[in-house]
């Protein structure tokens, strides 16, 4: 195929690099009081990556969407900056080196996946798949801390979290079985009052896959990713169908569930109080929220300064509340401008959904949308003190080698979606 110009790419690039480069500059600054060449560096690896990326796009002819990348390495340039701000240099370099193995995976995915179709012939082998690494850490897995939840698989050089990678399989088996079934669930043929609903059999392989999928998530105390699956399935259901009223019906089970999470499960119960009055105990179990809430307030309307703040006296800030160190460090315009990010991110995969060629692909790209977009939200709701803590990761931005490939894979699967809508154009 012959090589494909894309300006609009690598000049959107460019603004990811410079704001890495700038609040590297200024936290060496901050914290030294002076900068020299070297606290470019990872800037500079950052915009070697990118540009490889890029020039690969380019020399396979590759023709799809030119935004969705430089919105990816947008987000992604925050998080490097805030991780290389607040955690150790030795995290900090691993982030980088997540990153750059994200790009890989990017381009290895749209590589593996020359023919989108091959996706629909393997849909219970994908999702099994899933499920039996994820049971595997019942056994095999590890927590992050003595007693806590098993969610990790060891291999050594580093340690990989299946739930992510899970959520990528699901919403390709849901969009198959969705587009397979689309007229059926659509209409429905079975009155149960108000409701029309499709025969038993065409639901059970969804609501059996989801079902043993929650109860994994429950039982590993997952429950923030039991919450994203659930999601997940209720947008690509109505996706799938139109029918306002299934994803109504969804809902209201998921509420029973949680009200009865909330009366039964002690880390659920825990999670909840700590929402609902963190001040109760600021020094114990509420203290990493109310940190948090301090340094947004403290962040004011054009934030402290890069390197100005303490965002370190949150725990887990680089995983659990970066959007409350962007909050300290550059305000509410800086909070603004990152949420607006990832509006422009769900945009973008929603213009590609509507853009797509055919049926599956619609739904796979909406479902992998959906997914970005209620994992933003969710970790933001848990942030600003709107919703509990689930412990998910702000994709791109948060620390963690298993959210970065994940989201990487994602990306690669939503550009080749593009490219197939640029080929049939």
């Amino acid at each position: 195929m012959k090589p494909a110009f894309r300006p609009l790419e690598l000049f959107l690039l460019v603004p990811g690099w410079l704001f890495l480069a700038v609040a590297q500059l200024q936290v060496a600054l901050a914290d030294q009081a002076r900068a020299t060449l070297a606290d470019l560096v990872p800037a500079l690896a950052f915009a070697l990556g990118l540009l490889a990326a890029h020039l690969a796009l380019s020399l396979a002819g590759f023709r799809g969407d030119q935004l969705l990348l430089p919105l990816v390495a947008m987000g992604a340039a925050v998080g490097l900056a805030f991780i290389h701000r607040v955690a150790s240099p030795e995290l900090a370099l691993r982030q980088s080196i997540w990153f750059s193995l994200g790009l890989v995976a990017m381009l290895g995915t749209m590589a593996v996946a020359r023919d989108l179709s091959w996706l629909r012939r393997y849909r219970y082998s994908w999702a099994v798949a899933g499920l039996l690494v994820m049971a595997a850490t019942l056994v095999l897995g590890q927590g992050s801390s003595p007693g806590g939840p098993r969610l990790w698989m060891n291999f050594g050089f580093f340690q990989f979290q299946p739930s992510e990678i899970f959520k990528v399989l699901l919403a390709v088996f849901f969009a198959v079985y969705l587009d397979d079934y689309r007229e059926i669930l659509a209409r429905g043929r079975i009155r149960v009052g108000p409701l029309t609903l499709p025969p038993l059999p065409h639901l059970l392989p969804m609501i059996a896959m989801l079902g043993l999928s929650l109860v994994l998530l429950v039982v590993q105390r997952d429950l923030g990713a039991a919450l994203l699956y659930l999601a997940i399935f209720l947008a690509m259901l109505y996706l799938g169908s139109g029918q306002v009223l299934y994803v109504l019906a969804g809902g209201a089970g998921f509420a029973l569930i949680a009200y009865g999470a909330t009366r039964w499960v002690e880390i659920v119960q825990t999670r909840v109080s700590i929402w609902l009055d963190p001040f109760a105990d600021p020094s114990a179990s509420g203290y990493q929220v109310v940190q948090a809430l301090i340094a947004l307030a403290a962040g004011g309307v054009l934030g402290q300064g890069l390197g100005q703040g303490l965002p370190t006296v949150i725990p887990a800030v680089h995983t659990d509340f970066v959007l409350a160190g962007v909050g300290e460090e550059l305000g509410l315009m800086g909070s603004l401008g990152v949420v607006a990010l990832y509006m422009l991110m769900v945009g973008r995969g929603l213009h590609i959904a509507l853009e797509a060629p055919t049926g599956f692909l619609q739904l796979l790209a909406g479902g992998l949308t959906a997914a970005l977009a209620i994992q933003t939200l969710v970790i933001m709701g848990g942030n600003l003190r709107l919703l509990p803590l689930t412990g998910i990761t702000l994709p791109f931005m948060s620390y963690g080698g298993s959210s970065m490939l994940t989201n990487f894979v994602a990306v690669g699967l939503l550009l080749k979606i593009s490219g197939e809508s640029a080929r049939g154009a």
